[in-house]
């Protein structure tokens, strides 16, 4: 059986965690690998909970829906309360901690990182924030590529924010070396 990887991006609306589901599946496909991208979101939409769930394979992937999370990204404390039971025992959860306060105890690797406010501070804009956070992700889990995720990124995002959006994915990584080192 191939290796499979299911990853939850959990937080509230307006976040930009659909189109970072979008971005991991496209860099998943670039990489050479299946995969399959669903996503939720309350009837609130902006400021509502949202979730965007991604499953990456080696082989044909049979059924969509993520019920444990090997990765688990949780940008607001309501995700983080509705969703880190799920995370898969051992598995990778990565908590945005400009927003997530309260953590009880999780069986898995814990990555605490404060990703929006580093959005914010160190690119300039927190709506880069779901970047800033793709780019921790891959870095931590090392679930694609870096040159497919840059690549899903560029085709993806708006033309004229490329500068922006490739700053905040490596501000991500840089994030990420300083609690893996």
């Amino acid at each position: 059986m191939g290796k499979s990887m299911e990853l939850r991006l959990s937080g509230t609306g307006g976040q930009g965690l659909i189109l970072a589901g979008i971005i991991i599946a496209d860099a998943a496909i670039r990489d050479g690998k299946n995969s399959v991208q669903s996503q939720s979101y309350g009837p609130e939409a902006r400021g509502g909970a949202s979730r965007a769930e991604v499953i990456i394979s080696d082989e044909e992937i049979d059924y969509p829906r993520v019920a444990h999370p090997n990765v688990l990204l949780v940008m607001s404390q309501e995700a983080y309360d509705k969703f880190a039971a799920d995370l898969d025992r051992g598995g990778v959860m990565i908590i945005d901690s400009t927003y997530v306060q309260e953590r009880p105890g999780i069986d898995g690797a814990v990555y605490t990182l404060p990703i929006s406010s580093t959005a914010r501070e160190q690119v300039g804009r927190e709506m880069v924030a779901n970047v800033v956070a793709l780019g921790a992700m891959v870095r931590i889990t090392g679930v694609v590529s870096r040159r497919a995720l840059a690549d899903a990124l560029l085709a993806r995002i708006p033309r004229g924010t490329e500068e922006l959006n490739l700053k905040a994915l490596e501000t991500g990584w840089q994030l990420a070396e300083k609690v893996l080192h």
